[in-house]
């Protein structure tokens, strides 16, 4: 057992149920929020509280140590220039992928209108909308262009991020526009990426393997 076990013991549900245990890991509070955000791959923690609206510096570093101490997340810092610790997930962690978009596709009834309170950033719908696009033939880089800002998918890939905030790295295989309504209408089930693109919903652009298959379908 290690020191940051014994002096931080977990609290548990004491139950021999697998839902049990898995709720002692990541039951908590802004864990599995965390997780979303570091689906995106290594992020500092400074990066992470931005995109947390609503979580103190407390807390949040307090779950980075619980999480680190599941086996969930791992710390390093960077090599010179940047000499900066990031936050990133484990191969346990990464696992945590479909909860999560069974979660927003289990909640996206609640998404009807958009209270006053609501903060939003544009990322927050890669992973409904990276499930929308299984099964399309072909992946890639895909960018993809809401009101609130872009993000890029990673439709398809392995080992490496499932998305990221803001445009595309390089030259995506496609880009998407839509309007969040649109976006969310996908993650709820209500529509497929296909009919959106069909019905004039989702434009698209590129070259790609997938732009091309998605414009053809």
């Amino acid at each position: 057992m290690s020191r940051l076990r014994r002096m931080s013991p977990r609290r548990s549900y004491d139950q021999y149920c697998s839902t049990a245990r898995a709720l002692d890991v990541v039951g908590d509070r802004w864990t599995l929020l965390i997780v979303r955000e570091l689906l995106a791959g290594p992020r500092r923690y400074t990066d992470l509280h931005a995109d947390l609206p609503g979580v103190s510096t407390d807390v949040l570093a307090s779950r980075l140590k619980d999480m680190e101490r599941e086996g969930l997340t791992t710390r390093r810092r960077l090599p010179p220039p940047g000499a900066v610790y990031v936050y990133e997930l484990t191969a346990r962690g990464r696992q945590l992928l479909p909860v999560l978009q069974a979660l927003w596709e289990w909640g996206a009834p609640e998404l009807t209108e958009r209270r006053a309170t609501d903060a939003v950033r544009a990322h927050w719908f890669a992973l409904p909308l990276l499930r929308g696009l299984e099964g399309v033939s072909g992946g890639g880089l895909v960018e993809v262009r809401l009101e609130e800002g872009e993000f890029h998918l990673y439709v398809g890939a392995e080992d490496v991020p499932v998305y990221g905030a803001g445009p595309a790295p390089e030259e995506p295989d496609a880009r998407l526009s839509m309007d969040t309504g649109t976006c969310a209408a996908v993650g709820r089930g209500d529509v497929s990426v296909l009919d959106a693109v069909r019905g004039g919903r989702i434009e698209v652009t590129g070259e790609g393997t997938l732009a091309k298959a998605l414009r053809e379908a």
